[in-house]
């Protein structure tokens, strides 16, 4: 009898330790499962949201070609006349470089920013007069604005003659960590980190916001000989202006920033005048030399898509130049699968 009990004992024991057994089995097996299901319901979101980013660039795409043949009625400060033709009745008013609601499309919804560069500064065609004018407000003295405009100028020029206070290849070559001085256009904005005087803190703090490469001048000058319309790249829209950039104009304060913001926040500028009621005659005066209506041929376009009820939301960046002889009426210059990290996006409940 003890040894049936004894045996009895020993066949519970491996009962337990069989469904022990399974349990953990079965826990894993749910656990591949719930995973995988994850993975593929990850996968599909993240595949509509980014086809809904694409159908927010399209959109873009359409209403940048349409607001460029048909443009804003806009009036000069200086002569009080027209400059463009109206804008078309009824068309959709998809403002540059403002923050505009998300748009249903596809189960989902696509936030997009139209982004102008005519208020960017051209690192490959801006004088020196505008480098040294974008790095006001971040507590830097003359000389060290000096090291950085003539540094710039040297890194982007064809030789190896430096400027007073810039950097050639004997400065980079001299350094613990050697390079070499590209003697070219930038290329990236993100080459102002090899640049002399430009630190990460001045970079991320204020130029990668600021600052554009397109177009190089080589395109510029191109143009110029197929007599096609030129831009002025010493001056600035004011309507695609960024505010780190108006904050750096001198006599610009916190209260006058925050204003531009809260005019553009609502409409467009039509005229330089509306710019002197917000900041005043004397601040306009030592800003009015970088100041323009006229807009680049050069749009970036930010869009991205999330579906309803999802974390996971996907985007598109790309860099496009309106031409009217194209087929499209537009050239791809860049196109990246993501968002820029340094574009700072208004938070919206549907996105």
């Amino acid at each position: 009898m003890k040894k049936f009990f004894s045996n009895q004992g020993i066949a519970l024991l491996m009962v337990l330790w069989v469904l022990m057994l399974l349990t953990v089995i079965v826990g894993e097996f749910c656990f591949a499962m719930r995973t995988r299901v994850n993975i593929t319901r990850n996968f599909k979101e993240s595949t509509e949201a980014y086809y809904i980013a694409i159908a927010g660039f399209n959109k873009a795409i359409e209403q940048i070609i349409l607001q460029q043949m048909a443009p804003r009625r806009v009036v000069t400060v200086e002569t009080g006349s027209s400059e463009a033709a109206a804008k078309t009745e009824g068309a959709p008013d998809w403002r540059v470089n403002t923050d505009m609601p998300p748009v249903d499309f596809g189960g989902g919804a696509f936030e997009v920013r139209i982004e102008n560069e005519s208020g960017k500064i051209d690192l490959n065609l801006a004088d020196r007069d505008l480098l040294r004018a974008m790095l006001g407000g971040l507590g830097l003295d003359d000389a060290q604005k000096d090291v950085i405009a003539d540094s710039i100028m040297d890194w982007r020029d064809a030789d190896n003659n430096h400027r007073m206070n810039g950097a050639e290849e004997d400065y980079y070559q001299s350094l613990p960590v050697p390079y070499h001085c590209k003697n070219a256009d930038f290329d990236a904005k993100e080459e102002l980190l090899r640049v002399r005087g430009v630190t990460p803190e001045i970079y991320y703090r204020r130029l990668a916001a600021v600052v554009t490469v397109f177009p190089k001048s080589d395109i510029e000058k191109r143009k110029q000989r197929a007599n096609k319309k030129e831009f002025d790249y010493n001056h600035l829209n004011i309507n695609s202006i960024p505010m780190e950039l108006w904050a750096a104009f001198p006599g610009m304060t916190d209260d006058l920033v925050a204003g531009i913001a809260a005019f553009r926040a609502e409409k467009d500028f039509e005229s330089l005048q509306e710019v002197i009621d917000i900041v005043g005659v004397d601040v306009y005066r030592e800003m009015a030399k970088y100041l323009t209506l006229q807009t680049s041929p050069y749009f970036v376009i930010r869009s991205r898509g999330k579906m309803p009820d999802s974390r996971i939301m996907e985007g598109v960046t790309a860099v496009i130049v309106y031409d009217i002889q194209a087929k499209k009426r537009y050239q791809m210059v860049q196109w990246t699968d993501d968002i820029d990290p340094h574009q700072a996006w208004r938070a919206h409940p549907a996105l």
